[in-house]
């Protein structure tokens, strides 16, 4: 069974990537005096995080000054891979909750075959506004994708399934 991680008060939280374009793994990380926690996740998990707290905190006043870009905190140490990101925000405190589940085999019903672990990071708006704003450059940063189908272009060329494989790309 993997640890479960609860930071109240993150001092440093990004996503981050190892790797060259087409091979790169992301990660979530997350800090909190000197406890460093670092989840693997995918590309989609990341772009969908960021496309989330960029409608919650569109409508919040925006922050007064953002961190410069976090990088990972090297050196990078995956506990577990993410299942399900959950996002949670109280307005009184102004603070967000980033409550990640682990990714567990199931069995042929669709059950788990061990407890999930989770991970709860508690942040600041403006740390989540960076966390977004990072988060969309990283995702941006890989290959780009192609126009007729979304998949990303190698440099080797494209069989695009939209043209049902009859040109390369």
């Amino acid at each position: 069974m993997s640890s479960s991680f609860d930071l109240p008060d993150v001092d440093h939280i990004t996503t981050g990537t190892i790797g060259p374009p087409g091979q790169r793994v992301f990660y979530l990380q997350a800090a909190q005096e000197g406890r460093v926690v670092t989840l693997r996740l995918e590309k989609a998990q990341v772009a969908a995080l960021v496309r989330y707290l960029g409608t919650v905190l569109s409508d919040l006043p925006p922050p007064d000054d953002l961190p410069s870009a976090a990088d990972l905190i090297e050196p990078v140490v995956e506990e577990w891979i993410v299942g399900s990101l959950g996002v949670s925000f109280d307005e009184s405190s102004e603070r967000f909750v980033l409550e990640v589940s682990e990714l567990v085999p199931e069995d042929e019903e669709g059950e788990p075959l061990a407890e999930a672990a989770v991970a709860r990071f508690g942040a600041s708006r403006t740390q989540m506004a960076a966390l977004a704003m990072h988060g969309a450059a990283v995702v941006a940063a890989g290959r780009p994708p192609c126009p007729l189908c979304g998949q990303p272009l190698d440099p080797e060329g494209h069989v695009c399934a939209r043209l049902n494989g009859h040109r390369q790309l």
